[in-house]
């Protein structure tokens, strides 16, 4: 196998497998939320609140792994 085609996989791999994991993990947690919602309407800002955290939390994973796929490829 040629090392840019190992390379090219490489990224390929980490990026893909990298945005995996955090699209799963926000869908989980906006699920969770709206049926937090439906529960205890009341309680709308401060489930948003930790919605958005939660989310902020997952997408840093995202933003790693597509950091280390640029790594991979250009360097």
């Amino acid at each position: 196998m040629n090392s840019d085609a190992a390379q090219l996989i490489a990224t390929a791999l980490a990026i893909g497998l990298g945005a995996i994991g955090p699209g799963i993990g926000i869908g989980i947690i906006g699920g969770k939320a709206v049926e937090a919602l439906g529960r205890n309407p009341e309680a709308e800002s401060a489930i948003r609140t930790t919605m958005i955290l939660a989310i902020a939390f997952a997408e840093a994973v995202a933003i790693y792994a597509l950091v280390i796929s640029l790594i991979i490829k250009f360097v």
